[in-house]
């Protein structure tokens, strides 16, 4: 196996570090228009993202209706943890 040596690890972490530090000073800046477009696309993907997830549950739950359902009928009561207590 072979040897770790701590000065080598540290002085790779501290270059790393140095390169993120100089690419945030670096950094150009992305016209305002550019950056509200980013910005409105990135929100309209992740607004399609979130319709799909909210369309996916609501189908798993009409088959665990349906299995439950299927369940009383032959005799078997199911309380489901996830129900609301009143």
């Amino acid at each position: 196996m072979a040897e770790i040596k701590k000065d080598n690890l540290e002085k790779a972490l501290s270059m790393k570090e140095g390169k993120k530090e100089e690419k945030k000073e670096g950094r150009q800046e992305m016209p305002k228009e550019m950056e509200i477009g980013f910005h409105q696309g990135a929100l309209n993907t992740l607004l399609n993202e979130r319709n799909e997830l909210i369309r996916m549950i609501q189908q798993v739950e009409v088959v665990m209706q349906a299995h439950m359902k299927r369940l009383e009928e032959l005799g078997i009561k199911i309380k489901m943890s996830s129900e609301k207590k009143e």
